[in-house]
């Protein structure tokens, strides 16, 4: 893998910049799998009234419910 940035890198800043770049695709792959295997099927239920008083509003009614 030959990168070409015009700045006249010598061997080591190539070989440098290679290895930084392997590394960085190297994490954001486990990252892939532990995100894949761990979180991607988890679902959060929602209460909408729960959700309504953390945000300091009362809680609305049901359909159906009567004052």
């Amino acid at each position: 893998m030959m990168l070409d940035t015009g700045c006249g890198m010598t061997n080591s800043d190539r070989r440098l910049l290679r290895h930084l770049v392997l590394a960085v695709g190297v994490k954001l792959l486990l990252l892939t799998l532990l995100w894949w295997g761990f979180v991607r099927d988890a679902r959060v239920p929602v209460d909408t009234d729960a959700a309504g008083l953390h945000l300091g509003r009362a809680p609305s009614l049901s359909q159906g419910e009567t004052r």
